[in-house]
Order: structure tokens, then C-alpha cells, then sequence
């Protein structure tokens, strides 16, 4: 189990926290319900913060991540991405904020606007919809959106602590540039 705990004001991916007896907790830690900083939209030039590719000339769901010490949002092109960010064990920078877009109210095609909490979406991995990045983890805000995605697209539903770090692998990544659908 992937835990996200509220210390100094923030958020922190605390990673597995196991112990013969099950599952740990950590001390001093309480976990909140949102994030502390809301989402806003990318302008026409905002760009991904890991390949500098333009968010508005791609498909597919974004995300927005706000960490401590920053005046805005990290950028993702592709919801994949912004995962693979927050769920690697070494991420250990505090997190005000982890948003992607509720796609079964953005349009595909040229997603705007929609954010929902990356840590509460429902999302659909492996279907045959790309995002910038190819393949890409489909977000959305109700189980039951996720599961009609699924019916068409295929792919199979997680829910965000069901969601794993290679499932979420960036390796090969440039493989898929510039994939359009």
C-alpha cells in the first residue's frame, strides 16, 4: 500500500510502509482528504517539465504538479508522466498539489480545464487512446466513467493506490514521441 501523508503543511509519498505485523504507520503524520494548492490552467505555451514538449499540441490527459518551494506547477503532457513522478520511491520533495484532467469531461483531442485530484481519479491503463507519450494512463473522477472508457477503448481500471511504479515506467519513453491518435 502507497501512502501520501500530510507533514509541514504538504503532502509527502511515504512509499510502502510494511512490518511483519502488516501494514506501518508513521508517527506525526496525519493524512488529509485534498490537496493545498488548487489547479490552474496551463497557458498556450506551458510546457512538460520532463521533455519540454508543448502541452497544447498533444492529446490525451495532462497533469499539473505543485511542489514545495516552487511559485507553479510542474507540467506533464501526459498523465503517465506526472505518475511516474509522484510514485518513484526517491520522490521525497513535498507535494501541495498532484491534478490531472477528468477525461470524461475533457475532450480527448484538446483537453482543457477538468482537474480532479490525481490521488482520488480512477484510471485506465493499457487502452488503445494515446496521449502524447503513446500509451497513457486515462484519468477520471468516477469509477463508473472509468469502466465506460474501458468497455471501449480496453485497458483495465485502477485506483490510484492500486497503481504501481512500473506500471507506470517512463523507460523507452522517446519511443513513443510524438504519437498522435
Amino acid at each position: 500500500m502507497r501512502t501520501l501523508c500530510r507533514c509541514a503543511g504538504g503532502w509527502a509519498a511515504l512509499g510502502t510502509l510494511a512490518t511483519a505485523g502488516g501494514l506501518g504507520t508513521l508517527g506525526g503524520c496525519s493524512r488529509g482528504d485534498g490537496p493545498t494548492t488548487a489547479a490552474v490552467e496551463p497557458g498556450a505555451t506551458a510546457s512538460c517539465s520532463l521533455d519540454g514538449m508543448l502541452l497544447a499540441d498533444y492529446p490525451g490527459p495532462k497533469g499539473q504538479l505543485w511542489l514545495a518551494g516552487q511559485s507553479g506547477p510542474a507540467w506533464f503532457c501526459d498523465t503517465t508522466e506526472l505518475l511516474h513522478a509522484l510514485l518513484q520511491p526517491e520522490q521525497i520533495r513535498t507535494v501541495h498539489g498532484a491534478w490531472v484532467q477528468d477525461m470524461a469531461r475533457a475532450d480527448w483531442d484538446r483537453p482543457q480545464g477538468h482537474w480532479i485530484d490525481a490521488r482520488h481519479a480512477h484510471y485506465v491503463l493499457g487502452s488503445r487512446r494515446h496521449g502524447s507519450m503513446g500509451p497513457t494512463a486515462a484519468s477520471f473522477s468516477t469509477l463508473e466513467a472509468a469502466r465506460q472508457f474501458q468497455a471501449a477503448h480496453g485497458g483495465r481500471t485502477l485506483a490510484w493506490a492500486e497503481i504501481r511504479p512500473e506500471m507506470v515506467d517512463l523507460s523507452g519513453g522517446a519511443l513513443h514521441d510524438n504519437a498522435r491518435m
